[in-house]
């Protein structure tokens, strides 16, 4: 029932868990959504500049649907 824009990052090599966030982003319905797959990562997001890609992926998104949803409300 909530209706906020998400945003779905997940590292390349896990199979499964891209599968289910595949699968959870088909169920958001109409919202605003997208799902980011971040190349040679695994879930923990370990590897040498993943967790920094990730950082800016949620910064940009952030960016795009949170401030300008505040702009609007003004």
């Amino acid at each position: 029932m909530v209706k906020a824009a998400r945003l779905l990052i997940v590292g390349g090599n896990d199979m499964p868990v891209i599968q289910l966030n595949q699968e959870a982003l088909k169920l958001l319905g109409s919202v605003t959504k997208q799902l980011v797959i971040v190349p040679g990562a695994t879930h923990l997001f370990e590897e040498r500049g993943a967790l920094e890609h990730v950082a800016e992926l949620a910064a940009d998104w952030f960016g795009q649907h949170l401030f300008a949803r505040v702009y609007q409300e003004m």
